[in-house]
């Protein structure tokens, strides 16, 4: 939708200006006085109708300009501008801009409530579109943000626990979510969205406690199961070597007297004491 407008390097438009009316104050003189009052106010009123052409245009900047209602076109060439004349021009900024979602307290997949914001990085590439799709570009993002963000939280759960499953917590895969939809919103307004990462994710306050207890009480029957696994092996190696040596020879019943004694040791949370067996097992 966006076009280049016609445009013309501002100084040199007043520089061709000036040689007009001087050109023209030359004629008048050569004349008489009455064509050069007559060539003072045509070389006026043609500098007053010029000057609506002028336009200074900062860098990573555009102008969308507009002759009687109708779209004419866009400059982003910065400096000093001249457009055609008796025109308006609306400011549009190019660059780089970020902002902050609002906390908001939503339901994940799983019902829990949380509290989840994100930042986003955009920036206008069609300034037609941010001009005349919607009323204001700015908070149209800033909206479809929100929506966006809630969304996300309801189609993922705050911590997934079933492998495979996304989680609000897996942060690269969910920001590149974030991103696709934002980008997918946000087309119709010129916007294109860089970037989208959550920058706020908690539990909301009246289950948060609980959900701390859920968690510690997860890692702990992780690191339960961890060790249990080293420590199968531990016995395991053990048995093997002092078969392979034939430094003693165990029956059934004291190798599982020895495993269950390895699995004490190695699996127990606290620092264990040594019994001296002075009898026989079997006694």
């Amino acid at each position: 939708m966006e076009r280049r407008a016609f445009r013309l390097n501002g100084f040199a438009v007043m520089i061709g200006l000036l040689v007009l009316g001087g050109a023209l104050a030359a004629a008048g003189l050569a004349i008489g006085v009455e064509v050069l009052a007559g060539a003072a106010i045509l070389w006026g009123v043609i500098f007053v109708i010029m000057a609506t052409g002028f336009t200074v245009i900062n860098p990573n900047e555009a102008k969308v300009v507009q002759f009687l209602g109708r779209y004419v076109g866009s400059v982003n060439d910065a400096g000093f501008q001249w457009v055609a004349p008796l025109t308006t021009k609306q400011r549009v900024t190019l660059r780089v801009r970020n902002f902050e979602t609002a906390k908001l307290k939503v339901n994940d997949a799983d019902g829990n409530p949380v509290d989840i914001a994100a930042v986003v990085v955009y920036k206008v590439v069609d300034t037609a579109r941010a001009a005349f799709s919607v009323d204001d570009y700015e908070e149209y993002v800033a909206i479809q943000s929100e929506a966006a963000v809630r969304h996300l939280a309801t189609s993922h759960p705050y911590d997934s626990h079933v492998e495979g499953r996304t989680s609000l917590r897996d942060g690269a895969e969910v920001a590149e979510e974030l991103t696709a939809e934002l980008r997918e919103r946000t087309g119709l307004a010129g916007v294109e969205v860089l970037e989208a990462r959550i920058t706020h994710l908690a539990y909301a306050p009246e289950i948060a406690q609980a959900m701390l207890v859920r968690q510690q009480a997860a890692q702990v029957v992780a690191a339960r199961a961890h060790i249990v696994e080293g420590a199968v092996g531990m016995v395991g190696l053990a048995l093997d070597r002092l078969s392979e040596q034939g430094v003693v020879e165990l029956d059934e019943e004291r190798k599982a007297q020895m495993v269950s004694n390895l699995l004490v040791v190695l699996c127990g949370d606290r620092a264990t004491q040594p019994v001296v067996n002075a009898g026989s097992l079997y006694a």
